[in-house]
């Protein structure tokens, strides 16, 4: 079993996931009037780094398998170092989308290899509850980032924050080089793209791999637009400061972390195809409550994040069980299948909140009608694991 010592590393490298995307979406604002962007490409500058992000966790996980985790994880820790500077010193929004790019590049690192390296150090059994608990020791990213980036926003600008996310990323890079260790024996082969596009395709073959996957992906799209539109909401419509939108967006990983303590308490005694479902219920009522709300005119603060509690307590709930139902399906790739599953959650949570952010307009409406058909989506694929599980036990 690994040391504590090598499991707070190993949940310290999750933290830098929330360091490129979460510390960013106070200064989206700002931004936005700093290089007079439309709406549209205001939302770009965020979710470009979470596309960003998602393709490379394909990467990451299939590195992984061929030649190691260690050296793929820090290569990939240096390359959000590198575009954290970038950022913090971009003079152009060209210079601005490229350090993004970058940072978001390194930052997939730590969100593939951290599930990967649990699943090679405490084995399938435990890797639920492994996940559960990382998990829980992630929320405190997306509760320090916000509230940190708005307090530095509004006393000197949006550039310190990044400049306190490379200083964060530094003491990090510097743990994991020195405590986390090799998990897994390379096993380098003559490169095969066929191969590995094959390796990528042939999971979603599964009706249960692909359901678990695409219901964080959906999720995830619930919760960033609902993040995202509220930056814009609080800072445009309601005339509220950066630090208000950070100590409020607190309501969002405490909901998660509740969700996370709950699926670690649930998830050696109740089914993972349940948990998933149960999740996916929550959510769509939240959501639908929430509409209701938003379309007889109640906007305010506790409108848009009350319902954000709620929502990112279903995410935890069905978060764990859905990642590693999809990589108990694929034993033999593990990094693949945990590469396969972070960028689809990630791929599509910013497709869905760039989607909404090219329609917004200024109006609820946009807002309410992402939300229902994406909670309605997750609620369909919470079904399909739950009904094919009841289906094999007949």
């Amino acid at each position: 079993m690994p040391s504590r010592t090598f499991a707070l590393c190993l949940a310290a490298v999750v933290l830098i996931g929330p360091l490129s995307l979460h510390l960013f979406l106070p200064a989206i604002p700002a931004v936005k009037a700093e290089f007079g962007l439309s709406e549209g490409m205001a939302q770009l500058t965020f979710t470009g780094g979470i596309f960003a992000m998602a393709v490379s966790t394909l990467v990451y996980g299939t590195l992984s398998d061929r030649y190691g985790r260690r050296p793929v994880l820090l290569s990939g820790l240096a390359l959000f170092l590198a575009g954290t500077a970038i950022v913090a010193f971009a003079g152009s929004l060209s210079m601005l989308l490229f350090g993004r790019l970058v940072q978001a590049v390194g930052a997939g690192c730590g969100t593939t290899l951290v599930r990967t390296i649990a699943r090679d150090a405490y084995g399938q059994a435990q890797l639920a509850k492994a996940i559960a608990y990382l998990t829980m020791f992630y929320t405190m990213g997306p509760m320090i980032a916000p509230l940190i980036g708005g307090v530095l926003i509004d006393a000197y600008g949006w550039r310190e924050a990044f400049m306190a996310a490379f200083v964060f990323g530094a003491v990090i890079t510097f743990g994991a080089w020195a405590i986390i260790t090799e998990t897994h024996s390379p096993k380098p082969s003559r490169f095969d793209a066929v191969a590995v596009l094959r390796s990528y395709v042939q999971p979603f073959g599964n009706a249960r791999f692909a359901a678990f996957v695409l219901q964080t992906g959906f999720s995830s799209g619930v919760f960033l637009t609902l993040a995202a539109a509220s930056a814009v909401i609080m800072k445009e419509t309601l005339g509220r400061p950066s630090t208000e939108y950070g100590l409020y967006f607190l309501v969002f990983p405490i909901g998660f972390l509740l969700g996370t303590l709950v699926s670690s308490r649930l998830v050696n005694r109740v089914a993972g195809e349940t948990l998933v479902l149960a999740g996916s219920v929550m959510a769509f009522v939240t959501v639908l409550v929430q509409s209701l709300f938003l379309l007889t005119g109640f906007v305010n603060p506790l409108v848009l994040f009350a319902p954000g509690l709620f929502l990112t307590v279903a995410q935890g709930i069905a978060l764990p069980s859905a990642q590693s139902g999809a990589m108990a399906l694929v034993p033999s790739s593990v990094g693949t299948a945990a590469g396969l599953g972070v960028f689809t959650q990630f791929f599509i949570g910013a497709t869905i909140a760039q989607i909404y952010g090219m329609i917004a307009g200024g109006s609820v409406l946009a807002l309410v009608g992402v939300l229902l058909v994406t909670s309605a989506i997750v609620l369909g694929l919470g079904l399909v694991p739950y009904r094919l599980a009841a289906r094999n036990q007949r």
